[in-house]
């Protein structure tokens, strides 16, 4: 299915899937977030030339969209103060804004976050607990960003240790339905919302390959479906392969999205995934 999707001030024709790279303003990021900054006086220092230099490499690589994410949400990750995750997120965000012309997503569930990372010209808020804060989505509705709604069982700390499901597909697709209508009941318009499932996000190898694999079922709420699957620990257990190493299984992930219907593909790795994607574009004509 092809959505024109409205962010901020501008519109993205996912008529043709768009690849989002992901830049990790965090210490403790599974994979790589570590490399955009350092520690100083116990605290973690944004880089910011490095920043915009990976920035950069990104949207000449093919990436419409930039992620930026100021908490790790790895498992066992602890929530970060509202103060610190400004710090890292807004002066990337002011950075992007000033030197690249590329849809800015601020990866983030903090309403005072949010609310910062608008002003400063963020055109979408991607919320891995899909606007249940309170006040966050009032914030999107009474702005122009675009939303997406992601599925989480539990919280970044401990979703791992424990998680059931009567079935992994009717449960996710029954939360993202509620949510998506809380947000539409709030005033926000369908061409400014996203869904995804949350892969990784409290579930089992197997629920994650079987949502994988069933990924088709989201396209009945009609929204655009975005895929974050790089890198991750379902691609490890099944490779047996660093977080680094997994760029070969991040990109056949990807293509197995795609097929399912993905319009958006969260990646680390952007050439490789435009690439994906230019050849799914091709083979499904």
């Amino acid at each position: 299915m092809s959505y024109l999707l409205t962010a901020g001030d501008r519109q993205l024709d996912l008529s043709t899937p768009a690849c989002m790279g992901i830049l990790n303003i965090t210490p403790d990021s599974f994979s790589d977030g570590s490399e955009l900054g350092e520690i100083k006086n116990s605290s973690f220092e944004v880089n910011l030339d490095k920043v915009l230099k990976r920035a950069e490499s990104m949207v000449n690589d093919g990436a419409q969209i930039l992620d930026i994410g100021g908490e790790s949400t790895r498992p066992g990750a602890d929530e970060v103060s509202s103060s610190e995750e400004l710090s890292r997120v807004i002066p990337v965000v002011d950075a992007l804004a000033s030197n690249l012309d590329v849809c800015i997503s601020v990866d983030t569930s903090a309403p005072d976050v949010i609310e910062e990372a608008i002003s400063h010209g963020a055109h979408m808020v991607n919320d891995i607990r899909a606007m249940t804060r309170e006040g966050a989505v009032q914030l999107i509705a009474e702005s122009k960003v675009a939303v997406c709604l992601m599925h989480m069982h539990g919280q970044p700390r401990t979703m791992q240790e424990e998680y059931s499901y009567d079935d992994v597909v009717s449960d996710v697709l029954s939360y993202l339905k509620q949510r998506v209508s809380d947000c539409q009941n709030a005033g926000i318009s369908n061409d400014r919302i996203l869904i995804d499932p949350g892969f990784g996000f409290g579930k089992s190898v197997e629920h994650n390959f079987t949502l994988l694999k069933n990924l088709n079922q989201f396209n009945s709420l009609e929204l655009p479906i975005l895929v974050g699957i790089s890198r991750k620990s379902m691609l490890g257990a099944v490779t047996g392969k660093a977080a680094k190493d997994r760029v070969a299984a991040s990109v056949s992930a990807a293509t197995l999205a795609l097929t399912g219907g993905a319009n958006i593909i969260r990646a680390h790795d952007v050439a490789p995934t435009v690439d994906a994607i230019r050849v799914h574009c091709a083979y499904s004509k």
